[in-house]
């Protein structure tokens, strides 16, 4: 069993055996307990007791000024990430529905294939049109109008925030939840 998945069953059975085996999870900092919260997957932090107030706790945190994210330095996985959406399908790239304030690009929102409309006639048709997609087509004198850029929206993850926790070999492994009540 990989050291991770020790620390989370080490959590469900609240013993926090991992970095001391006389330790209890009641004794962890409160940044071991939301790392080990966090890395929680079957059943999500939602579903442990232990786990409900110390996230709890984190949430209300977050909304303060000045929050600083608790770490659990013996774990050395430090700050959690962030990626609010999925990646793109193969053959796409990200794309941006949208510009932002002062003309910085909007969220990253869009999966965009580009095609060539001439080459694929049975892309022509927009009633082949998926919901939700958009079309842009492009003009320039190279592609008499064949180019065609078709952006789809970019699902947005149900658990945007992740933890790397290395593992017994060092290998870090990806951990995602997210903070809704």
């Amino acid at each position: 069993m990989r050291r991770s998945s020790i620390v989370v069953a080490a959590l469900a059975a609240g013993n926090f055996t991992v970095w001391s085996p006389d330790a209890k999870a009641d004794d962890a900092s409160w940044g071991c307990q939301v790392l080990l919260c966090a890395a929680s997957q079957n059943p999500s932090w939602h579903g442990v007791p232990y786990c409900v107030p110390p996230m709890t706790r984190l949430i209300a945190a977050m909304k303060e000024p000045g929050f600083d994210w608790p770490i659990c330095h013996e774990a050395n996985a430090g700050k959690p990430g962030r990626e609010d959406f999925e990646q793109c399908p193969a053959g796409t790239t990200v794309g941006y529905s949208s510009q932002g304030d002062n003309g910085w690009r909007g969220e990253p929102d869009q999966c965009i294939k580009t095609v060539d409309v001439c080459r694929s006639p049975n892309l022509r048709s927009e009633a082949m049109r998926l919901p939700g997609q958009t079309i842009r087509r492009s003009f320039g004198s190279d592609d008499n109008g064949c180019v065609q850029q078709i952006a789809t929206p970019r699902p947005r993850r149900a658990d945007p925030y992740f933890f790397d926790i290395p593992n017994d070999t060092g290998v870090k492994e990806r951990f995602w939840f997210n903070l809704n009540h």
